[in-house]
C-alpha cells in the first residue's frame, strides 16, 4: 500500500495503543511521518489531573504547541491522510478545517470515548452537569469532523454509535495488539510443584472498569486455600482498596503499587493465572484491555468477565482461557480454584500471536482504509489538484 499517512496532534505515546498502531503501520508498508506534541508525557491515569498548577501548565502546552503542528501541516507534503490518535478531541477540530484545504481525510483512533469513560464509567461527572454535557457536545462534533473513526472492538464501535446517535457501522475497528518483544519472550511455566500455591496477578490502573472488588472478594472466598494473590496497581480506587484491605485482611494477598512496563514480562511470567477485567459497565463489556492482549502475548492461562468485545478474541476453553460472568466473586474464585487443580499448561494463545502483533494491526488497518476511505482518497486528491 502506497498510502502516506501524517500521525498529527498531541496523541499520548506513552499508550501501548498508540506506539503499536504505528508501527505496525510502517511495518505494514505504510508511509508515516509524525508530527508531535508530548503533551500527556508522564501522565498515565488523565482523569487524575490534580491542581490549578496542573492544569494550566497543560493549557501552555496547548496553546504553545497548535500552532507549531498546524504550521508543520501546513509546511509538509501533502499526506493521503492525517490520523488523529488517542485522545484526539481538540485535535480532531483543530485539524479537521486545514486539512479540508489541503484535500486530506482525517482518520480518527478514538479507542475510547472520554465522556463514556469519566461520565458512565467512572462516574466521575454527572451526566446532567455542564463539564459533562460539553464534553459530550466536543466528542460529537469531533466525530463530525472526521472522515473515518474507529475504535479497538466492534463491540466497542457498536456502543459508540448508540451513545452519540450515530449511523450502525459507521464507526470502525483496530483490535489493541500487544508489543510483542516485550511479552512474547516469556518463557512458559512448568506445571507446578506438588502442593505448591496457584499464584495469580493483577495489574492495572485501578478503575471501577477493572472490577477490583470483584478480585478482593474472590481472594477473601480462597482466603484458605492454597492461593497467593499479587494486585499491582494505582488509581481512582486506590484509596478505597486499601481501605478494604485494612477492614479485611487477606493473609495470601500482596498489594504493590506500581512496576515498571518494562517489568510487567518478569511478573506475568511467574504467574500461573493472571486476571483481566470484570467491571459492569456497557464500556466493559464492550472492551478488550491492553491487559489481556499482554498475557495473551505471553501465552499465559487468563481469567476475565465474559462479553461480547473478549469473544472477538477468545474462543477456547480452559485451562487457557476462563470467561466468567461480570460482578461475580464466586465465579472468579470458582475459575481459580478450578485452575488450581488443573495439572497446568506448558503454553496458552499460540495461535492468536499472528493476530495480535504489530504487523497484524498495521494490516488490520490498511484493510480498513482499502474498505472504507479508497474511494474518500481518491476524490479528496483528485479535488486537491
Amino acid at each position: 500500500m502506497g498510502t502516506r499517512v501524517l500521525c498529527w496532534g498531541m496523541y499520548d505515546t506513552g499508550k501501548p495503543r498508540t506506539r503499536i498502531l504505528r508501527d505496525g503501520l510502517r511495518l505494514a508498508g505504510v508511509d508515516v511521518t509524525e508530527c508531535h506534541v508530548a503533551l500527556w508525557q508522564g501522565i498515565e491515569d488523565k482523569s487524575q489531573v490534580r491542581g490549578l498548577l496542573h492544569r494550566l501548565a497543560l493549557l501552555c502546552r496547548c496553546l504553545l504547541g497548535y500552532p507549531r503542528l498546524l504550521w508543520r501541516f501546513l509546511r509538509e507534503p501533502r499526506p493521503d491522510l492525517v490520523l488523529i490518535g488517542f485522545p484526539g478531541i481538540l485535535d480532531a477540530l483543530i485539524i479537521a478545517p486545514f486539512a479540508r484545504l489541503r484535500g486530506v481525510p482525517v482518520v480518527w483512533d478514538m479507542f475510547m470515548s472520554l465522556y463514556d469513560t469519566v461520565v458512565n464509567d467512572r462516574r466521575l461527572l454527572a451526566p446532567t452537569s455542564i463539564r459533562a454535557r460539553l464534553l459530550r457536545a466536543l466528542e460529537a462534533s469531533a466525530i463530525a469532523h472526521c472522515d473515518l473513526v474507529f475504535l479497538d472492538t466492534e463491540a466497542h464501535a457498536r456502543h459508540v454509535e448508540r451513545l452519540f446517535g450515530l449511523p450502525q457501522y459507521l464507526c470502525g475497528a483496530v483490535c489493541v495488539g500487544a508489543e510483542l518483544e516485550h511479552f512474547r519472550a516469556c518463557e512458559a511455566a512448568g506445571p507446578r510443584e506438588p502442593g505448591a500455591p496457584l499464584r495469580v496477578l493483577f495489574y492495572g490502573q485501578f478503575i471501577p472498569l477493572h472490577g477490583i472488588f470483584t478480585i478482593l472478594e474472590a481472594a477473601q472466598r480462597l482466603a484458605h486455600e492454597a492461593v497467593e494473590w499479587t494486585l499491582i496497581g494505582r488509581g481512582q480506587e486506590s484509596q478505597a482498596v486499601d481501605e478494604w484491605l485494612r477492614a479485611t485482611p487477606i493473609a495470601k494477598l500482596r498489594r504493590i503499587d506500581w512496576v515498571s512496563y518494562t517489568e510487567l514480562r518478569r511478573w506475568i511470567e511467574q504467574s500461573d493465572l493472571c486476571l483481566g477485567i470484570f467491571g459492569t459497565s456497557d464500556k466493559a463489556a464492550s472492551v478488550i484491555p491492553n491487559k489481556v492482549f499482554q498475557i495473551v502475548a505471553a501465552g499465559r492461562p487468563l481469567a476475565t468477565r465474559d462479553s461480547p468485545a473478549i469473544r472477538e478474541l477468545l474462543a477456547h476453553a480452559p485451562p487457557c482461557a476462563y470467561l466468567v460472568p461480570a460482578s461475580d466473586p464466586q465465579a472468579l474464585a470458582d475459575a481459580v480454584r478450578l485452575h488450581a487443580k488443573s495439572s497446568g499448561v506448558a503454553s496458552c494463545h499460540a495461535t492468536l500471536l499472528e493476530k495480535i502483533g504489530p504487523a497484524a494491526i498495521g494490516g488490520q488497518f490498511v484493510r480498513l482504509l482499502e474498505t472504507r476511505l479508497s474511494s474518500l482518497v481518491k476524490r479528496e486528491a483528485t479535488d486537491a489538484r
